[in-house]
């Protein structure tokens, strides 16, 4: 694993990020609030967006990948050179753990996934119904969670709180793989 230093002299590591989640978790509106671009007017994903973002000396190419039910199937032909998970959880739609849980258990079996540093956004903490990001870690049973590294952020995309700390997360736990 490459440490941070020598990372940083080097002038821009470009780094890919998946950025997955179900559908209305709020994965495009986190893009959009990355890229600094305006989040009121946010489709549903019908196949994927691409955004390059600059952080830390790192450019981080970020895949967003629609989370529909038909679309996620295709999610596997995104693993391939991934450096960090970005699992993105609608906080406030306590219905859909269990799916969000079974999502994410499906892709930490994933062969080309195994061992990428994942972050979990639990994302629209701005809403009053929102699970604390606690909760959410222990309901899906993170803390069996051995063979990487690993952190929930709580977070807002819509209001960008937490997204940065989340994404600071990102650049000191990036595994560059040999490509």
């Amino acid at each position: 694993m490459l440490s941070l230093n020598l990372l940083k002299q080097s002038p821009e590591q470009e780094v890919r990020l998946l950025l997955l989640g179900l559908d209305n978790a709020g994965k495009t509106t986190l893009l959009k609030q990355l890229a600094a671009e305006d989040i009121s007017q946010i489709t549903p994903t019908q196949g994927f967006n691409i955004k390059s973002v600059q952080s830390s000396g790192f450019k981080l190419n970020v895949w967003d990948i629609g989370g529909q039910r038909k679309i996620r199937p295709y999610w596997r032909n995104y693993f391939e050179n991934t450096d960090v998970l970005i699992y993105v959880i609608d906080s406030s739609d306590r219905k859909r753990f269990e799916e969000t849980g079974l999502e994410l258990a499906e892709l930490l079996e994933e062969e080309k996934l195994a061992a990428v540093p994942l972050l979990i956004f639990a994302n629209k903490q701005d809403l009053m119904t929102a699970t604390p990001a606690s909760e959410l870690a222990e309901s899906l049973n993170l803390h069996t969670i051995r063979d990487r590294m690993w952190q929930v952020q709580a977070c807002s995309a819509v209001t960008a709180e937490g997204v940065q700390d989340g994404m600071t997360w990102v650049c000191r736990n990036i595994t560059l793989r040999k490509k």
